[in-house]
């Protein structure tokens, strides 16, 4: 198949920019320097080529859903899951299945009640400096002792640094990383850790003493991170088609709010200007010196947020040039 023969909206990866990205960062981070984040992505075929092309063995996820499905492809040698959850059931059930091996973050008695009564390991999560989940840097040690006496194993510690990762002046967001990691550092010295875990595409690189970095989006890419500067190219876009030109100068895409990840802002159309996205259209016109498609034509948009992007389709389409070399499921979706 050609990628001009997919039906449209369609998410298209170029195969080289791909392996390219998975070789740049390999070569900063090999091996488990790296927990590639499945959540950006969400696809049990990708990560089986990260593995491979990578040579990154551990994963990152951000649900159960995410958890369950890595393990039943085969991927559960070190599986953490980023994110506290209080569904012993679930948590519990994946961990007696015996082929992966489950560590869970944690931040709160009810956290580690859950780990404990799941059999799984932990690390805990300490707030280094973003307004969401984590325990205060001087409470980790607390924890961690309140795990052990309930014969959880503590990993380390984690700590995301996530109001830092996009900043776009690079001085400022390596100030603020380093700000952060030096409250995981010590909060990493009470506990005891053996891994501290942190970081993401923005500060993949500023991370000398960090264990290891969660980072995902670094695999596709998107206009939010592009602007940053960093090492890594777009690989991902969506391919639409053109339904609708206007005499009044603009032109209407197939896809819309149903097929893009919005929240940092529109997507981007190369020599185009996005006038704005409704449900299932998005309205562009034409760039100074464009000629306005026709309709029937291609048009390749570029998200500006690759996660939830993703998690809006079913498959990645793998392409080289013209030619649709695989199709993997993005079967990590959901809950």
């Amino acid at each position: 198949m050609l990628v001009h023969e997919l039906t449209t909206p369609a998410l298209v990866v170029d195969a080289r920019t791909l392996d390219s990205n998975i070789a740049t960062m390999s070569g900063v981070r090999p091996g488990s320097r790296l927990r590639p984040h499945v959540k950006a992505f969400k696809s049990t075929a990708m990560a089986r080529h990260v593995s491979i092309e990578g040579g990154h063995r551990s994963f990152c996820c951000a649900t159960l859903r995410e958890m369950e499905g890595m393990a039943d492809a085969g991927l559960g040698e070190d599986l953490l899951l980023a994110n506290e959850t209080l569904d012993r059931e679930r948590l519990g059930a994946l961990v007696r299945r015996g082929d992966a091996r489950v560590t869970v973050a944690v931040d709160s008695p009810e956290t580690i009640a859950v780990a404990a009564a799941s059999g799984a390991e932990v690390l805990i999560d300490v707030d280094v400096g973003l307004p969401r989940c984590g325990c205060e840097p001087e409470d980790a040690a607390a924890l961690a002792e309140l795990a052990r006496s309930q014969g959880v194993p503590v990993r380390g510690v984690m700590g995301y640094e996530g109001h830092a990762v996009a900043l776009a002046d690079r001085t400022e967001r390596h100030r603020s990383v380093q700000e952060s990691m030096q409250l995981l550092r010590a909060a990493a010295a009470e506990v005891g850790a053996d891994i501290t875990s942190a970081g993401g595409t923005g500060t993949f690189d500023m991370h000398p003493d960090t264990d290891e970095v969660q980072a995902g989006s670094y695999l596709l890419m998107d206009t939010h991170y592009d602007r940053l500067g960093l090492p890594f190219t777009m690989a991902l876009w969506l391919e639409s088609t053109v339904v609708s030109v206007s005499p009044k100068g603009w032109f209407v895409l197939d896809c819309g709010l149903k097929s893009l990840g919005m929240d940092h802002g529109d997507p981007a159309v190369e020599g185009m200007q996005v006038f704005f996205c409704s449900d299932e259209h998005t309205t562009v016109l034409p760039g100074e010196g464009s000629a306005t498609p026709s309709v029937g034509d291609r048009v390749r948009v570029l998200p500006a947020h690759v996660d939830p992007t993703v998690a809006y389709h079913s498959t990645l389409h793998v392409a080289d040039g013209e030619d649709v070399l695989e199709s993997w499921p993005v079967d990590l979706r959901g809950w």
